[in-house]
């Protein structure tokens, strides 16, 4: 068994199959999920896992070149806002509309579900490589 880094062996496989360019969406537990990719759903219950907390994890794992919200984000969830924020720093994270955001969860290779419950505390995450 590893004894760090990711635990979970569906989401562990799943990153170790993701390439440059890959899109990965982290989301919350109401986010709708497209058919199609690969669906790592890691809630629990309400707020277990935290969004805050899979998101970290994963970019410990990832190289991330981009990443994407929903603008609606800003005013409904301002935690979590702030959170991406954090995370990517101007220039660094792209916003458009929650619809478009939604459509372009359609070409994610990976989902990976959270048990957050607070709206719009979701991302696309682009693969990079590490050189």
């Amino acid at each position: 068994m590893k004894k760090a880094g990711i635990l979970n062996r569906h989401l562990s496989g799943a990153l170790a199959l993701l390439g440059h360019t890959d899109l990965v969406a982290v989301c919350d537990a109401g986010l709708p999920i497209p058919e199609g990719p690969v669906v790592v759903d890691l809630a629990f219950r309400a707020g277990v896992p935290s969004f805050a907390a899979v998101l970290e994890g994963l970019l410990d794992e990832l190289v991330v070149e981009a990443a994407t919200a929903a603008a609606e984000v800003r005013q409904a969830n301002p935690e979590v806002s702030a959170l991406l924020d954090g995370f990517f720093p101007a220039p660094g994270l792209e916003l458009v509309p929650h619809e478009e955001f939604k459509a372009r969860t359609r070409g994610a290779r990976l989902v990976v579900r959270t048990g957050e419950s607070r709206p719009y505390a979701n991302v696309l995450l682009r693969c990079g490589v590490p050189f």
